[in-house]
């Protein structure tokens, strides 16, 4: 039962480790956009929109395994006064909000992926590529972080979180 929360926790670790490496796309490709527009006074068609579409993805990737290393914003006033138990009762409910929060993602955003698919939709724009695997990592990212939170609450009332002396590297 202990390896369910690790696995998923791997899993989602890999994915951020692959994710990451997106930025080396984003960057060259806004890059060009400046140098086109800039230098040569003439904007290209794509790459705003490319720029935009693999963003999607990296951002969404890197979620999960962020909120295991507990890298998201968070309101800690209350969290910083108390302990004990009711320290450990304020994190499962602050997880259980998540765990809805994620749930009604993935539950919303599948089918308008799905729709989006049916369609062949593309985004009308100049350029106008097909958005529909783009729109696939929305649901797919509430699904993993439904899975996450899961994770962290099975850590949690194990009284073990290995994030404390992971790095994210």
């Amino acid at each position: 039962m202990q390896n369910i929360p690790l696995l998923i926790t791997s899993l989602n670790r890999f994915l951020f480790n692959t994710a990451k490496w997106l930025i080396y796309l984003i960057v060259p490709i806004m890059l060009i956009e400046v140098v086109s527009r800039y230098v040569f006074g003439a904007s290209t068609v794509w790459s705003l929109e490319l720029a935009s579409l693999l963003f999607g993805p990296y951002f969404l990737l890197g979620g999960p395994y962020l909120l295991h290393m507990g890298g998201h914003v968070a309101v800690d006033i209350l969290k910083e006064r108390v302990r004990g138990p009711f320290a450990k009762v304020l994190e499962f409910a602050g997880l259980c909000l998540g765990l809805v929060f994620a749930g009604l993602l993935a539950y919303y955003a599948a089918p308008l992926a799905y729709n989006s698919f049916i369609m062949q939709e593309t985004s009308f724009s100049s350029w106008n590529p097909v958005v529909w695997p783009f729109k696939l990592f929305l649901p797919l990212a509430g699904g993993l972080m439904f899975l996450q939170v899961l994770a962290e609450i099975m850590f949690l009332l194990n009284g073990q979180h290995p994030a404390k002396t992971e790095g994210a590297s």
